[in-house]
């Protein structure tokens, strides 16, 4: 059997023969992580995204996947290739949004902060518990007056002799409410610098709040969270951090991981609205063999084949050490417009059927708008872009 027969799969759906682009270990990880999704969280996942609640008992089956950490070696990490992390977060989002970020804001964010910016100590000791999904980690930065200005922050964090006090308010910090440890980025009063500090669960001052209301990413839970007099050992600042820089490395090395989500959003609209087509009567026929459809399904693939090969490339330069914060900020850019574009039209295909949570659909339809926000607005990673490509920083 030649190597093309036994990793092909339905044309319509890799068109370029994506597949042979991967390594078997890459395969291997996608198709585990795949199987995971479809088996444990679609049969599952409409009931807690309508009611906003997390389903906390996949935690446990999410830990035996052993994707936790992604792309950082030792500690317990799997030291996955940057192919094979960015397509754990494309295939959880290819079923579900809420459970990618819950997964990301650990693997990612929380364990990147430690493991690029702590001291070695910091990192024994964090990095194998997170790995193995003991603890969870939470990311915050955001703040309510302070949206994408983040080198600006306006929480403080004093030194108090063997502490470091801090003050302030973050929102929309995924995990917050339940999580053992949230990195918390400051303004160091003494140096004006930002650095990042471990903040543990049920430390006096601090108070996280569940936001309520939203229309995206409905079982993912976000909080707004107070630090008030926060009072946390000086040994739980983050070694290596001085200023916002660092902030951003972090932010960079984990914005790629953000355009495969949306290339998992993408897959998910084109597949289910190919199938849908295809299924679908009207007027005696599929509505896959009237002209409008099909053109609105090859231009989904066009931009999903796009979206696969940039996003596989980001990430093979990644690897090799020459990923630049430009290319990350228009992967992320370009791949959550084009995903909130392609799931809208996919939600034209199922016409009124597209806006029952039964079909999928419409989670995805509401989910992508986080996509297209968060990791950077699609201004603000624009504006990366556009500094990098000509000299000039456009932000002020």
């Amino acid at each position: 059997m030649t190597m093309i027969e036994q990793i092909a799969t339905d044309p319509a759906l890799d068109f370029y023969q994506f597949d042979l682009l991967l390594t078997d270990e890459e395969r291997e990880i996608r198709d585990r992580v795949r199987a995971f999704m479809e088996r444990e969280v679609k049969p599952i996942i409409n009931y807690y995204w309508e009611r906003a609640e997390f389903p906390f008992e996949l935690i446990p089956k999410l830990a035996e996947l052993n994707v936790c950490g992604g792309t950082i070696k030792g500690y317990g990490c799997p030291g996955m290739s940057s192919v094979a992390s960015g397509l754990v977060a494309s295939e959880m989002a290819r079923v579900d949004g809420s459970i990618c970020t819950f997964l990301g804001v650990t693997s990612g964010l929380a364990m990147s902060s430690i493991y690029y910016c702590g001291s070695e100590e910091q990192k024994e000791y964090w990095l194998p518990q997170l790995a193995r999904m003991e603890k969870i980690g939470a990311f915050a930065l955001t703040e309510p007056n302070i949206g994408s200005d983040a080198s600006h922050l306006q929480t403080t964090a004093r030194r108090d002799g063997d502490s470091y006090v801090l003050n302030g308010a973050k929102r929309w910090i995924g995990n917050a409410t339940f999580a053992d440890v949230i990195i918390v980025w400051a303004r160091d009063q003494e140096t004006n610098g930002v650095c990042g500090y471990l903040v543990e669960k049920g430390t006096p001052g601090f108070e996280a709040t569940l936001i309520e209301g939203k229309i995206a990413k409905r079982a993912l839970w976000n909080a707004d969270v107070i630090f008030n007099e926060c009072r946390i050992p000086a040994a739980n600042k983050l070694a290596k951090t001085k200023s916002f820089r660092d902030t951003a490395t972090v932010l960079a090395n984990t914005r790629y991981g953000v355009a495969w989500e949306g290339v998992g959003h993408a897959e998910a609209a084109y597949e289910m609205a190919l199938r849908y087509s295809q299924e679908r009567r009207q007027f005696g026929k599929p509505i896959g063999a009237n002209q409008l459809i099909q053109e609105k399904l090859v231009k989904m693939l066009a931009e999903v084949v796009a979206m696969q090969l940039t996003t596989w490339r980001l990430s093979v330069l990644r690897d090799q050490g020459l990923m630049t914060d430009g290319q990350a900020s228009l992967a992320k850019m370009n791949n959550a417009a084009k995903a909130r574009q392609i799931v809208a039209v996919a939600r034209e295909i199922f016409g009124g059927n597209g806006i029952l949570l039964e079909n999928h659909i419409a989670r995805h339809f509401a989910d992508v708008e986080a996509v297209y926000t968060y990791e950077g607005s699609n201004e603000v990673n624009m504006l990366v872009v556009g500094r990098e490509i000509t000299g000039f920083a456009a932000f002020v």
